[in-house]
C-alpha cells in the first residue's frame, strides 16, 4: 500500500461516518438523491418515494445534479459537522450518468469534502477512473452472494448492455463487482463492503463474501440486517444472534464496521444524532419512476 492511499484511508477513519468508528457520532454525511434509475433489481429492494420510512432505497423526490452545490452549501449551514457528500440512489448510482456530474461540481466548488458513491457494482469496472477524476475517494460496493445458486434467491434480474439476465447468466454481476472492487482501490478508493443479512439464503455465506471481496482489495464490511418487504417480505428479519455470528465470520478476513444505520437516499446530518433532510428536502424535488 503506497503513501497516499495510506493517508487516503487515515482521513476516511477519522472523518467518514459509515467508514470509520470514532467519526460515527462526531461528523455528518449528506446523501443527494439524483440517482433514479437502477439495472438490478433485487428481491428485497422497494424504492419508494415519501418522508416516512428510513431505509435505503427511499427519498422525498429526485434532486437535479444542477442543483447538489447549492443544496450542499444549504446542508453546511444546517450542519456544519458534516464531512462527507455521498450519493446512494435511491437508484443504482452507476446506471445514469447523474452520480457524475453531481460529484463533479461538488467537489470543484467544496474540495475538502469527502466524495462518497454507493453501488452494486455492475458498471463499477467501466466507470472507476471516472469516478477518480470526479473526486470519488470512497466507495460502497453491496454484494449479497458470490455464489450462482444463493445470487438467484436474492437477485430477480440484472440488465447489462441492454441485455436482461437471469439465472445463473446473473453471475457476470459478481464477477463485475469483484473486478470493479480491484480496479477502484488499486487507483486509491478506499473500499467498503455491505451484505444484506437474508436468513436461510446467505447467512451461511457471508465469510466467503468477506474473503472474496478482501482479496480483491476491500478494507471494510457492513452487514445490513434485512428489511423484510417485496419478494422478500415473508422472511423474519436476522436475530442478534444471527448477525453477531455473520459479523465474527466476517471479521476473519476484514475490518467490520458496527455502527451502521439505515439511512435513506436523501439523508443529511450526523448518522443516529441529528437529522436535516426535512428542512433542506422541503420541497422542489421531482418524483421518480419505479423502472
Amino acid at each position: 500500500m503506497n503513501t497516499a492511499t495510506q493517508n487516503a484511508g487515515l482521513k476516511v477513519s477519522q472523518l467518514h461516518p459509515c467508514f470509520g468508528e470514532g467519526a460515527h457520532n462526531k461528523f455528518g454525511r449528506l446523501h443527494l438523491p439524483v440517482s433514479s434509475a437502477c439495472n438490478i433489481q433485487c428481491r428485497f429492494c422497494n424504492r419508494a418515494f415519501n418522508r416516512d420510512e428510513v431505509r435505503p432505497g427511499v427519498t422525498a423526490g429526485i434532486l437535479r445534479p444542477e442543483d447538489a452545490v447549492d443544496t450542499v452549501r444549504r446542508a453546511l449551514e444546517l450542519c456544519p459537522d458534516i464531512t462527507v457528500v455521498g450519493i446512494a440512489g435511491p437508484g443504482d448510482t452507476l446506471a445514469t450518468d447523474s452520480a457524475m456530474e453531481t460529484f463533479r461540481a461538488v467537489h470543484e466548488a467544496y474540495p475538502n469534502l469527502i466524495n462518497c458513491l454507493s453501488t452494486n457494482g455492475l458498471l463499477l469496472p467501466d466507470k472507476a477512473e471516472e469516478l477518480m477524476d470526479v473526486g470519488v475517494s470512497t466507495i460502497t460496493v453491496t454484494v449479497n452472494a458470490i455464489d450462482p445458486d444463493i445470487l438467484e434467491k436474492v437477485v430477480s434480474y440484472v440488465i447489462l448492455d441492454g441485455h436482461v439476465l437471469t439465472g445463473r447468466d446473473m453471475a457476470v454481476l459478481t464477477e463485475r463487482q469483484l473486478e470493479g472492487i480491484r480496479k477502484a482501490s488499486a487507483l486509491g478508493a478506499v473500499i467498503k463492503v455491505n451484505t444484506v443479512l437474508i436468513p436461510g439464503i446467505n447467512d451461511e455465506h457471508i465469510e466467503d463474501i468477506a474473503k472474496a471481496a478482501g482479496e480483491a482489495g476491500a478494507r471494510k464490511y457492513n452487514i445490513i440486517p434485512l428489511i423484510p418487504q417485496h419478494e422478500l417480505s415473508h422472511i423474519e428479519q436476522p436475530d442478534c444472534d444471527m448477525l453477531r455470528k455473520a459479523k465474527d465470520s466476517a471479521s476473519k478476513h476484514l475490518d467490520v464496521f458496527h455502527h451502521c444505520q439505515h439511512c435513506r437516499a436523501d439523508a443529511c446530518g450526523i448518522p443516529g444524532i441529528s437529522d436535516f433532510s426535512q428542512k433542506l428536502y422541503g420541497g422542489g424535488m421531482e418524483t421518480f419512476s419505479h423502472g
